[in-house]
């Protein structure tokens, strides 16, 4: 056994690449010298900006020898008339054997050739020599470059290699043009403090030789440093840092010897919105902000925290260069904020002509508008009040204005929170400007879901018309490439609408939206169709993955190519949320096993017959005159007792009451398939034929009120 290092250093890589470097490495290199035959006890992945680093311990010096089959050509191919063909004799060369080591075997496909070859074991140190060229070059990332005349391409200049196979050196070489990277056991220590090289002696010392020049090779033991220091520099202030876990990730990745620096700005700066000063800490100076203890207003205090990979003994230096930019920074939020509140928010609109949403749908005064049609129209679905119509289309008209404030051109990041502040300086009502603020809520999949109606109303209006838009244009998202983020945005639309429990009907919107594009763009086709597939595949992902719902009682909920099914889920997000949740429900404890056979095995025979999926009236569709067996009349008049705890369950979206009613049914059910007075179903009389298939069609269609049976996988 040994211990193996790799070193590859670096001029300074994007904090973003260190950690996804390390990720790939995770996912990649014990899969490789797995497939090699070599397991190694453990392997440490370290990343600095100026070097990643893996260090294997207790690797096998070489694979062990093995035996391993290879199957060879068919044998009709590999012998003919008894003798070996050329087929047999390339096979026999190619792998290093004898026709006599030739074996014939059958297979399911028939007879083969085979051998039973004997591989000696590799060394690993040659395996090696293969393998971290590959582990190199192949990583994947943003922004790689090429340097000096080669076309090696990494994100950053490639300066030295270590490779240690415990003490030893293991050549290796990276070819760039007219430059070549050999290894060795040189490395570099932090660039400020311990600038000179560094010889490592052993792969194992790697960890403790860095440390000494003043380099905290483990991405984890900087984070725990960076955090355990924020806390203690706010405790000195008699505050409290907010450590945001991005923020944290990525300084950690920035500096190799990290030392928290507190600095000040004049308290004067306090005055501005809070979220504008933190934007421009975190966002812009990668600073992190300090509030009061102990405050329930979340007051900020007039420090920040940065994170410097310089000296610390020049804290004051450091702290005192960083107050002056930020000081400056902030100076410049102050005016941008004091001159877009000399102006009522609305003086704005005229200016959001001038600002492009998209070559073929128009400015963002068009998309405003179209914003305020549709969130009209949902306003009415929701059966508002005046007041709420009025605040809804206050909203919907200002929630775009903020976008040519001077603050937002300079912190794009601050849309939305602008929008707000301005709408209450401008002396508009406070569910107004937090609808205005609210109506790009949810920005993401952890983030908060908006709290007010107009807000809910207008985040929708707006999404659906971006979906509509982009849509009907052609520019439908692909399996890799989204860049107008219409997963997310149809993500909110139904999230939303689950949040607030909002009776929408999604179907009516999108068929509105898109006659309403088509008419504006009549050499364009109607995007209804593929809105609609889009639609149910988000439905279908947000509840297995966020619901937690069985993949096959989602397929029962919102239908296999079922138009009824995707119809009834679009027209009513909150039923289908309703029923996935119910069904998921009582398979869990139990109660659809108790249903499951007897629904099924009727929808399996109804299939054969011609009833639609909608009648649920044994009166409209079965004729007792044509009964022969007692069985059919009992079954009758189950359904008849059935159909008002359906509709009632239908009406009230009681599921819980169909269930049960399915449940008493039963009895009759199974008297009519196996019972004394049991019928043929499929009889040769084709009226008492189609009058029992019709019987076990009404069961069917009183179990798809609350799902597709058929499509249930049994537990």
């Amino acid at each position: 056994m040994a211990n193996f290092l790799l070193e590859v250093g670096t001029e300074e890589l994007p904090a973003d690449f260190v950690g996804s470097a390390i990720a790939q490495w995770q996912a990649k290199i014990s899969t490789s010298l797995s497939e090699e035959f070599l397991n190694p006890n453990k392997i440490e992945f370290y990343g600095t900006p100026r070097r990643l680093a893996i260090l294997i311990t207790d690797l096998p010096s070489q694979q062990a020898d093995r035996e391993e089959e290879v199957k060879g050509p068919p044998v009709k191919a590999a012998f003919k008339d008894g003798q070996p063909t050329k087929a047999a004799e390339g096979f026999a060369r190619k792998q290093g054997v004898s026709l006599d080591d030739l074996e014939i075997r059958d297979t399911p496909k028939g007879e083969f050739v085979f051998i039973q070859k004997q591989i000696k074991g590799r060394s690993a140190k040659e395996i090696l020599q293969e393998l971290c060229p590959q582990w190199i070059t192949k990583l994947e990332g943003k922004r790689f470059m090429r340097w000096g005349d080669g076309d090696l391409r990494f994100p950053r200049p490639i300066r030295w290699l270590v490779a240690l196979w415990d003490s030893e050196v293991l050549p290796l070489e990276l070819v760039n043009g007219s430059e070549t990277i050999q290894s060795d056991r040189t490395s570099r220590g932090h660039r400020v403090l311990h600038p000179e090289t560094i010889t490592i002696t052993q792969a194992t010392d790697y960890v403790a030789t860095l440390r000494s020049a003043a380099v905290e090779v483990d991405s984890k033991a900087r984070k725990e440093k960076i955090e355990a220091e924020i806390l203690a520099e706010a405790a000195k202030l008699k505050g409290k840092a907010e450590i945001y876990p991005d923020l944290l990730a990525e300084v950690t990745n920035l500096v190799e010897y990290p030392t928290a620096v507190t600095g000040q700005f004049a308290a004067d700066f306090l005055k501005l919105p809070t979220e504008v000063i933190t934007t421009v800490m975190v966002s812009h100076q990668r600073y992190f902000p300090v509030y009061k203890q102990e405050d329930s207003n979340h007051t900020l205090l007039p420090n920040f925290i940065t994170i410097s990979n310089g000296d610390p003994h020049k804290k004051d230096v450091i702290a005192e260069g960083n107050g002056r930019v930020i000081r400056a920074r902030l100076a410049d939020a102050q005016f941008f904020y004091q001159a877009d509140c000399d102006e009522h928010l609305d003086t704005y609109l005229p200016q959001l002509e001038t600002v492009t949403f998209q070559q073929d749908l128009g400015t963002m005064r068009d998309k405003v508008d179209r914003i305020i049609d549709t969130a009209k129209i949902i306003a009415e679905q929701l059966n508002t009040n005046e007041e709420q119509q009025s605040e809804i289309e206050s909203t919907a008209l200002l929630c775009k204005a903020d976008l040519v404030t001077q603050m937002v051109y300079e912190f794009p990041e601050l849309q939305g929170v602008m929008g707000e502040k301005y709408a209450l300086v401008s002396g508009e009502s406070p569910t107004v400007a937090k609808g205005i603020f609210e109506h790009y809520l949810p920005r993401g999949a952890d983030d908060m879901m908006p709290s007010t109606l107009n807000g809910q109303v207008v985040g929708l209006a707006d999404r659906l018309d971006t979906l509509i838009g982009i849509f009907g244009i052609g520019l439908i998202p692909t399996s890799s490439s989204d860049p107008f983020a219409l997963r997310r945005a149809a993500n909110g639309v139904v999230n939303i609408t689950w949040d607030a429990d909002l009776g929408i009907n999604l179907n009516q919107l999108i068929e509105q939206g898109a006659a309403d594009f088509v008419s504006a763009h009549s050499e364009q086709e109607s995007p209804v169709t593929a809105l609609q597939e889009f639609f149910i595949q988000r439905i279908r992902t947000l509840l297995q993955d966020e619901k937690n719902i069985d993949y096959d009682l989602v397929n029962a909920i919102v239908g296999d190519n079922d138009p009824k099914y995707t119809e009834r889920a679009l027209e009513d997000l909150l039923d289908v949320r309703d029923r996935a949740l119910f069904l998921q429900e009582i398979r869990d404890n139990g109660k659809l096993n108790e249903i499951y056979e007897t629904i099924n095995r009727s929808a399996r025979l109804a299939a054969k017959g011609d009833l639609d999926t909608q009648t649920l009236d044994p009166k409209e569709v079965v004729d007792p005159q044509l009964f022969e067996q007692s069985s059919e009349q009992e079954l009758y008049q189950a359904l008849i007792e059935l159909l008002p705890q359906t509709e009632a369950s239908q009406a009230g979206r009681n599921y819980q009451l169909l269930v049960d009613s399915l449940a008493k049914i039963a009895p009759e059910v199974s008297n009519f398939f196996d019972g004394e007075n049991s019928v043929l179903i499929m009889a040769e009389n084709p009226d008492i034929k189609r009058n029992r298939l019709n019987l076990l069609g009404l069961l069917r269609n009183h179990a798809r009120v609350l799902a597709d049976f058929g499509a249930i996988v049994k537990g």
